[in-house]
Order: structure tokens, then sequence, then C-alpha cells
């Protein structure tokens, strides 16, 4: 009843703040108006330099600092490999102190809300409820970084064939393996193009290009692009035409990815089957054998 209370307390808390804020808005738009004409063509400073926004003030200082105690809470957990987690979902932009702090942050929120809502539902499984939502708040980030990899597995091994198909021709056109894929990126767009981008740009900083190769195979995490990286490095050291290669690599990936359509295809009907039998089944048998029951009814009761 307590949670139940405070609960309501915070609701009526809540709207009292919104209809506060509704009835101000139009004054409060009329002085933001005024404060902006008057300081227009002034920058934001302080001491001479740019005032920080929240995110950087507030923000990104609290998730840190969330993601350093979950670091400590569980040690077994490292920045660096949810970092190689997020090169191969191809989130580079986001940083792994968010995803951490995100699942400190979430579990916490998870555990708040089990608390509320077992309190509310059922006070003797409050701990229950409060642990569920904990572990589901804390695992989601996890959950939905493993689901963003897997897909782009799945996407780069599908580019695979056409792009290697690309590469050959350039290849036996004239260009070199550089030129090829400099042409590759031109023309084509996707995760495995982005793969090769980085690949091309570490091979023009002046990294090696078996090492550029092999980064971009530990990026992918795909087998396919594991098989073509060290065809294409067993090339360069044993002087073999990369044109021959690629074409044997493009029809291997390609009948690859014809086997494993037939084998989703063949799998479907398995898939369908526990769907069938629980839900279209069950109307099935109501509409055919629902008039012959009624009729065994009535003819007992006769």
């Amino acid at each position: 009843m307590s949670m139940i209370l405070l609960l309501a307390i915070a609701a009526i808390g809540g709207a009292v703040f919104f209809f506060a804020e509704l009835a101000t808005a139009p004054m409060r738009n009329r002085r933001n108006l005024v404060h902006r004409a008057a300081n227009y063509g002034r920058l934001r400073t302080v001491t001479g330099k740019e005032m920080p926004r929240f995110r950087e003030r507030a923000l990104d200082p609290f998730v840190a600092k969330t993601a350093r105690l979950v670091l400590r809470i569980n040690p077994r957990m490292s920045v660096e490999a949810v970092s190689n987690k997020l090169m191969a979902a191809g989130m580079r932009k986001t940083s792994p102190t968010t995803i951490i702090g995100a699942k400190g942050i979430l579990g916490v929120g998870g555990v708040v809300f089990g608390l509320a809502l077992g309190s509310a539902a059922a006070p003797k499984y409050v701990f229950m409820f409060a642990l569920f939502f904990g572990l589901i708040g804390a695992l989601a980030p996890g959950f939905y970084l493993n689901s963003r990899v897997k897909s782009r597995q799945v996407a780069v091994s599908a580019e695979l064939p056409d792009a290697l198909d690309l590469l050959s021709v350039s290849v036996e056109a004239g260009l070199g393996f550089d030129g090829a894929v400099q042409k590759l990126t031109e023309h084509m767009d996707g995760p495995l193009i982005e793969e090769f981008e980085l690949a091309l740009g570490g091979i023009r900083i002046g990294e090696g290009r078996s090492e550029a190769l092999k980064k971009m195979s530990e990026r992918s995490s795909s087998q396919e692009m594991a098989s073509f990286v060290r065809a294409i490095i067993q090339a360069d050291q044993l002087g073999i035409s990369l044109g021959r290669i690629l074409k044997v690599q493009a029809g291997d990936t390609r009948l690859k990815r014809q086997l494993l359509a037939e084998e989703k295809a063949m799998k479907a009907p398995i898939k369908m089957l526990f769907p069938t039998v629980i839900f279209i089944f069950p109307a099935m048998f109501l509409v055919v054998l629902g008039p012959a029951f009624l009729n065994l009814s009535k003819f007992f009761k006769i």
C-alpha cells in the first residue's frame, strides 16, 4: 500500500508540474525570444571557451561513472570485448562505456520497476519481480548488441559473392587489388563495403595489406570473409593470380549462399508446424467437429 501511495503522489505531482508548465509556456516563450534577441550574435562562452552541452556536462560523466561501477561489480566484462562487439555490429560511433553504463542504468531501472509492479500486483513475490526485471534490464543491451552483430554477419555473407564478382572483373581488367577495392566502394554500398573502406583506409595510411585484411575478417566474424581473406593472403605470398582466386572464391561463396537458402527452406515447414498446431488446428477442429458434438449432445438428451 505504501508503494501505491508513493506512486499516486508521484503521478499527482507530475500532473501538477505538467499543467504548470503548460500554463506558463507562453510567458516563457516570450522571455526566451527577448533573451535571444538581446544576445543575438554572441557566443556562449565560459572563460573564453565554448560552454559544453548538457550531455557533455551531466549525462556522459554519469554514464562513465556507472560503467566503472559495473566493471567493478563484474570483472569478467571488459571495455575491449565490448569495443570489439561494437566494431562487429557496425556501431563505431558508440562508446563502449555507453553500453556498459546502459547495462547498469537499465538494471537499476528494472529493479525499481519490478519493486513497484510487485508491490502493487503480488506483494509476496516483490523481490522475484525486482530480480526478474533487473536481469532483463541488465541483459537487454547485450542482447541488442548480439542481434546487431548477427544481422551484420548475415548481411556481409549475402553481399560477398557480388562484391567478389566485381573485384575479379576489375582485377582482370588490369587494376590492382587496391584499385579494385576502390572501384568496389564507389559502385556498391552496405555493411561489407564499409568493412572494405576501413581496410582500404588502413592500407593507405601504411598498414600492410595482410594485416588490414585480417582486421577486416576479425571485425566481420564471418566464415566466408575469413576464407576470402586467407585466400588473398596466400595468393600474395605464393604469387598466384588474384583474378583466378577471386573467381573461385565468388563461385564458392555463391554456392554456400544457395545451400544456406535451401537449408532455410527445408527448415521452414518444421518451424511452421508449431504455430499451425497451436493456432490453426484448434479452430479447424472446432469448425469441423463442433456441429457433430452439438448433434450428439441433442441425441443424448433425447
